[in-house]
C-alpha cells in the first residue's frame, strides 16, 4: 500500500515540462498557448554575470570569466530550482540570439543542465504556431553563440574596468570609456571638428520660368545646370550676372528631350537599426523608446476577443530576409485587399556578411490584422510603431510605383538648362507605405520637341552658400554605426544612453547630437594613448573577429589575448604620461545659499543638475528648474517650473515644493478645461494636443 502511494506521488511529480524565458509578460503570453502541461517562469533576464565590484576576470588563467549571481536574483533562482526539480522536463525558451543564447546556458548552469542535453528551443515570433513547433524541437545549446558572447562581455569588461580608472584618476570621477561606446564618441567629436573647421563657399542658383510658344503653355522650371558643355555653378555675382546678361540676349530651344517609364522598388522590410532609424525620422521616438515598444509588441498585446499575441517578430536582427511562409500570406493578403496586380515578386539581398541570418526580418506575426483594426487594443506609441512595422512589411511585398518621367535639356547659347518631371503613372507599394514626395513629382512638364523655340517668363538667381555637414542626429548616428560596423543593432540603444544620459560626453539640441567639452577631452586622450579603441577601422574588424566565433567556432581567448597585449602596454605608457586634466564645472551665475560659494552645473547617472563648487566640503545639490512662461500653479498661484526625477524623466511642479506639492507629467499651458476648470496640458503626438490634467475629467481638443 505504501509502495502504491509512493509510486502514485512519483508520477505526480512530474507531469508538467517547465519552460524558462527572461520576461514575465513574454511567459504570460507563452503561457496561454502551451496550456496546463507546461509551467512557464520568467528569469527576468539575466542571473548570472560578471561582478560589479572588480574585473571578474582572470587574465592569467586564459581570460576566464568569474561570474557570478546576481545580487537580488535570489528569489527567481530558488523558484526557478524549485520548478525544475518537480519537472518532468526543462526547456530553454530565452531570445533567439546570442544574448539569449547565453542567458539559457547560464540557467542550465544554475539548473544543474548538460550542455549535451537538448533544452535549448527557439522561435522568430510569439504565436501559438511557433511556440508549438519550438517544443517540439528543443536542441543542445549552441556554444559558438555562447562563446561569441562572452568574448564580447569580456572584451567590454576589460576595456571598461581598465580604461575607466585611468579616466578617474587623470579626468574625474564617473568617466567610462568602451570598446563599442568610444569609437561613437568619436563620429560626434569628429562631426563636430568638421563643422568648426568648415568654411562656407558662395554660389548662385540661377532659374527660368518657360512656356511653350503655342499648345500647351503651362509654364515649367529649368535649372541652369552646364556651360560650354561642363558642369557649371556661378561661383560669385560677376558670373552669375555673366550668365543672366547672356541669357536675356539669347534666346531658348530644347536641346533634349527624354520621356519614360520610371519604377521605384519599395524598401526592404525592416532590421533594428532601420527600424530605430524611420521611427526617429518619422515618429520622433528616441532609439531607446522605438526599441521598449517594439519589445512590448513582440512579447505579446491583448488583443480585445483574441486573447494576448505576439504582433511582431523578433526585434533584434540585422537580416532582410523574410520566410516563404510569410511571403505567401502577404500575397493572399495583397490579392484580397488590394488586387494581383499589387503583388510583387521583390528579392532583398543583406548588405554585409550577416551571421545573424537565421532570424527574419522585423514584421507583423499575423499580417491579417491590420493596424487600424487594432488600434482601440493598443496604446498609442504601439499603434504607431505597429503602423510603421505592418505598413514597411506589407508594402515590401507589394509591386513598384510607376511614373510617367521626362527629362529636358534647354539651351541658350553657351549655357544648358535642365528641367525635370514627373506623373505617378501606378501607385504599387505606395498605397500603403508613404514616402517623401520627390521634387518633381506630380509636375509633368509639357510635350516638347528638339529644336523647339520656347518663352522666358521669368528668371531667378538666389546666392547661397555652401552648408557644413550637419550634426548626427539619433538616427544618422545609427545608420553611421552600422554603415561602419561599430557594434551591433542591439547595442545601439544603450550606447547613445551612455554618451547623453549616463556620462554627458554628448549633449542634444533638440534632435542634434552635440558632443560637451568633457566629451571633446575624452576623445582627445583616447585619440593619443587608445588608437584602436577609437578607430572605427579597428572597431569594425574586431567585431568581425567576433563574428567568426559564431560563424567557425574560433577560440574566443585567442582573440581577447590578442587585444590585451595590445592594450596593457598603451595602459602603461597612458598612465605614465597622462597629467591631470581638469574640466572646468559651468557656472550657474549664483551663489550657494548654504557656504556662498559659486553654484555650477554638474552631470550625473541621470542627467545635469546643479552642485556647490565648494564640494566636498558642502553637499549642497538641487535640480535644474525651468520657469514655465506664463503658467502659475493653481494650488498657491507660486511658478510652475519643469524639474527632472531621480531617473532622469522630466516633469513640471510648483517652484513652492515642499510645501506645495502640485505636479504634472505633460507640460501645462495657460488654459483651463472648459469642464472642470483644471488645468490643460500639453500631450504632443504627429500634432499638438491639450488634453485635460483631472485623469478623471478626459477633455481633449
Amino acid at each position: 500500500m505504501a509502495a502504491g502511494k509512493s509510486a502514485s506521488a512519483k508520477a505526480k511529480k512530474g507531469t508538467k515540462t517547465l519552460v524558462v524565458v527572461e520576461s514575465p509578460s513574454k511567459a504570460r503570453t507563452i503561457g496561454k498557448f502551451l496550456g496546463t502541461n507546461y509551467k512557464v517562469v520568467a528569469s527576468v533576464g539575466h542571473i548570472r554575470d560578471l561582478p560589479k565590484s572588480k574585473l571578474g576576470i582572470n587574465i592569467e588563467e586564459n581570460f576566464k570569466p568569474e561570474y557570478i549571481n546576481i545580487r537580488g536574483k535570489g528569489d527567481i533562482i530558488r523558484e526557478l530550482k524549485k520548478e525544475a526539480k518537480g519537472a518532468k522536463n526543462v526547456l530553454l525558451a530565452t531570445d533567439p540570439d546570442r544574448e539569449g543564447e547565453a542567458i539559457s546556458w547560464h540557467i542550465g548552469h544554475i539548473l544543474g543542465l548538460s550542455d549535451e542535453t537538448e533544452s535549448r528551443i527557439v522561435f522568430n515570433e510569439i504565436t501559438k504556431e511557433a511556440i508549438k513547433n519550438a517544443v517540439k524541437a528543443p536542441r543542445k545549446i549552441n556554444m559558438n553563440l555562447v562563446d561569441a558572447q562572452q568574448a564580447r562581455r569580456v572584451l567590454d569588461r576589460i576595456v571598461g574596468y581598465q580604461i575607466s580608472p585611468l579616466l578617474w584618476s587623470k579626468i574625474r570621477m564617473g568617466l567610462s570609456a568602451g570598446r563599442v561606446q568610444s569609437a561613437a564618441l568619436k563620429l560626434v567629436v569628429d562631426r563636430e571638428r568638421e563643422i568648426k573647421a568648415f568654411i562656407p563657399e558662395e554660389f548662385w542658383k540661377i532659374a527660368v520660368q518657360l512656356a511653350k510658344k503655342s499648345g500647351d503653355t503651362k509654364e515649367f522650371t529649368a535649372k541652369l545646370s552646364e556651360k560650354d558643355g561642363k558642369k557649371f555653378i556661378p561661383s560669385n555675382k560677376a558670373e552669375a550676372d555673366e550668365a543672366l546678361a547672356a541669357m536675356k540676349a539669347g534666346s531658348y530651344s530644347v536641346k533634349t528631350v527624354d520621356a519614360k517609364e520610371r519604377r521605384r522598388k519599395p524598401y526592404a522590410p525592416y532590421t533594428t537599426s532601420t527600424l530605430q532609424q524611420d521611427a526617429s525620422i518619422k515618429l520622433g521616438f528616441q532609439t531607446r523608446r522605438v526599441m521598449s515598444v517594439a519589445q512590448q509588441l513582440y512579447e505579446g498585446v491583448t488583443i480585445k476577443g483574441q486573447g494576448t499575441l505576439g504582433l511582431v517578430t523578433y526585434i533584434r536582427t540585422d537580416s532582410v530576409r523574410v520566410s516563404e511562409e510569410a511571403i505567401a500570406t502577404a500575397k493572399t493578403y495583397i490579392t484580397e485587399h488590394y488586387g494581383e496586380n499589387y503583388v510583387g515578386n521583390n528579392f532583398y539581398s543583406n548588405k554585409k556578411k550577416d551571421i545573424q541570418d537565421a532570424h527574419e526580418a522585423i514584421r507583423p506575426s499575423y499580417v491579417h490584422l491590420r493596424p487600424e483594426d487594432i488600434k482601440d487594443s493598443l496604446a498609442p506609441d504601439q499603434f504607431k510603431l505597429y503602423k510603421l512595422i505592418w505598413s514597411r512589411f506589407v508594402a515590401s511585398r507589394m509591386s513598384e510605383a510607376v511614373y510617367d518621367s521626362v527629362a529636358a535639356d534647354i539651351e541658350n547659347g553657351t549655357y544648358t538648362f535642365h528641367s525635370t518631371g514627373s506623373k505617378l503613372k501606378f501607385d504599387g507599394f505606395l498605397k500603403v507605405y508613404q514616402t517623401t514626395l520627390e521634387d518633381d513629382e506630380g509636375n509633368l512638364l509639357p510635350e516638347l520637341s528638339i529644336g523647339e523655340a520656347l518663352d522666358e517668363k521669368d528668371v531667378k538667381a538666389e546666392q547661397g552658400f555652401t552648408q557644413p555637414p550637419p550634426r548626427y542626429t539619433e538616427a544618422s548616428l545609427v545608420k553611421e554605426l552600422e554603415e561602419k560596423n561599430i557594434g551591433r543593432p542591439s547595442t545601439f540603444v544603450p550606447i547613445i544612453a551612455t554618451l547623453t544620459e549616463r556620462r554627458g560626453y554628448v549633449e542634444r539640441e533638440k534632435k542634434a547630437l552635440l558632443p560637451t567639452e568633457l566629451g571633446f577631452v575624452v576623445t582627445e586622450l583616447m585619440e593619443k594613448y587608445f588608437k584602436e579603441i577609437v578607430d572605427a577601422g579597428f572597431t569594425a574588424g574586431m567585431e568581425d573577429r567576433l563574428d567568426d566565433i559564431e560563424t567557425e567556432g574560433r577560440n574566443w581567448q585567442g582573440i581577447v589575448s590578442d587585444f590585451y597585449g595590445v592594450l596593457a602596454e598603451e595602459l602603461k605608457v597612458a598612465d605614465a604620461e597622462i597629467e591631470k586634466i581638469k574640466v572646468e564645472d559651468e557656472p550657474t551665475g549664483e551663489d550657494c545659499e548654504l557656504c556662498g560659494k559659486p553654484l555650477v552645473f554638474k552631470q550625473g547617472r541621470f542627467g545635469r543638475f546643479i552642485a556647490c563648487s565648494g564640494y566636498p566640503e558642502c553637499k549642497n545639490t538641487k535640480p535644474i528648474v525651468v520657469k514655465i512662461e506664463g503658467v502659475s500653479c493653481p494650488s498657491c498661484g507660486k511658478d510652475l517650473v519643469s524639474r527632472k526625477s531621480r531617473k532622469g524623466k522630466t516633469f513640471f511642479g510648483c517652484s513652492g515644493y515642499p510645501d506645495c506639492t502640485q505636479v504634472y507629467w505633460y507640460k501645462p499651458v495657460n488654459k483651463k478645461c472648459p469642464e472642470c476648470e483644471a488645468l490643460l496640458v500639453e500631450r504632443k503626438t504627429k500634432t499638438t494636443q491639450y488634453a485635460c490634467s483631472n485623469a478623471e475629467c478626459g477633455y481633449k481638443e
